[in-house]
């Protein structure tokens, strides 16, 4: 526990707005998830007020060890088992080896084929 608020006021995460019933700011509500390198991959800051979004934490968790071990990337809106994007990196030559399972070339204006969906790789 912060009872302090040495911590909050380090990380910037007091409410100047809200505050509690000895007018005393609150804290934010801070979601922050490390990486297994030590590195900072999400932080969201929540208003007092405002609750978390557990489901979107999941979510966003779910891509972030998927693509760490996949050369893919999520869509907005992505949900655990739709299509990735492959990511620019790949060649499609190494894309037909690393994606056993095919991929569709999106059409976009610039004709570029750049946008590369493929069955999410760790899923039957």
């Amino acid at each position: 526990a912060d009872e302090k608020r040495e911590l909050a006021i380090q990380l910037g995460m007091l409410d100047p707005v809200d505050k509690d019933s000895k007018g005393m700011p609150v804290t934010a509500r801070a979601v922050f998830v490390v990486g297994p390198d030590h590195k900072l991959k999400l932080s969201i800051l929540y208003p007092a007020t405002t609750g978390r979004n557990f489901d979107e934490i999941l979510r966003v968790i779910d891509s972030l060890q998927l693509t760490a071990n996949f050369s893919v990337a999520t869509p907005a809106n992505w949900k655990d088992g739709e299509k990735v994007m492959i990511t620019p990196a790949v060649s499609s030559d190494d894309a037909v080896k690393k994606f056993p399972k095919g991929f569709e070339t999106v059409q976009v204006p610039s004709g570029k084929g750049y946008i590369r969906l493929t069955p999410q790789p760790n899923k039957d």
